[in-house]
């Protein structure tokens, strides 16, 4: 029996393209789902930051703008949200790593940990060395910035990351403002720069990935069809 000449593409052509196409598959599914997702964790930061300085902003009182008790109890438990998900996230994603690639996934998200376990020493160490309410809360504002910002750039460094870096350094700029423009202001900076500026960069980089995913299917589509190559009717 002869081939059908409807199909002149079958044989080892058609199946060499179609192993291409499921390795670009098996990549993309892999790259993922093993890396910690930086759309995630800026939303979850951008939400933290904007809810949680605003009603810091909003607590705020007497000379020196120091927000009330429970406000600042309210900024805690958002604060403490937001590094226990980034901690589980980071780690979960980077489990099914191996070597190098997992060892830094791992410490990158128990990093995170042991920083802000360091932050509320570092301020009750400097209200017991006579700092004002007004320092302390400038400090504890730029603190996280810098906490949060470095972590972001180190970050950029484990994963080849640049969109990591530049949300960094925004992140460590925006504490720098905000330390200037003082109190009870610095609030303000720090949800709208700080947490705004998460949230907007989430966006950029949701439709940056979207557009991204449309590219790579649109290729596997290409690369189908000439698989396929010409039929006759």
């Amino acid at each position: 029996m002869s081939s059908s000449p409807d199909r002149p593409h079958d044989g080892p052509e058609l199946a060499a393209a179609e192993s291409l196409r499921l390795i670009r598959e098996q990549q993309e599914r892999a790259r993922s789902g093993l890396e910690p997702d930086g759309r995630l964790l800026c939303l979850l930061w951008g939400v933290a930051w904007l809810v949680g300085y605003l009603v810091l902003w909003s607590g705020a009182r007497g000379s020196e703008g120091i927000p009330s008790a429970p406000a600042f109890v309210v900024f805690g438990v958002l604060l403490a949200t937001a590094v226990v998900v980034t901690i589980v996230h980071s780690v979960r994603r980077t489990a099914g790593t191996r070597g190098a690639s997992r060892l830094a996934g791992s410490l990158w998200g128990s990093a995170w940990f042991v920083a802000f376990v360091a932050y509320p020493f570092i301020i009750g160490g400097l209200g017991r060395a006579g700092a004002s309410d007004e320092v302390i809360g400038l400090v504890a504002n730029a603190l996280a910035c810098m906490i949060v910002g470095i972590m972001y750039l180190t970050g950029a460094a484990c994963f080849a990351d640049v969109s990591l870096y530049v949300l960094g350094a925004w992140i460590v700029l925006t504490g720098a403002v905000a330390t200037v423009v003082g109190m009870p202001t610095t609030y303000l900076v720090m949800a709208f720069l700080g947490g705004g500026g998460f949230l907007i960069i989430t966006l950029v980089w949701q439709v940056v990935e979207t557009r991204r995913r449309r590219r790579v299917r649109a290729g596997n589509v290409a690369a189908g069809g000439a698989e396929q190559g010409p039929t006759d009717d």
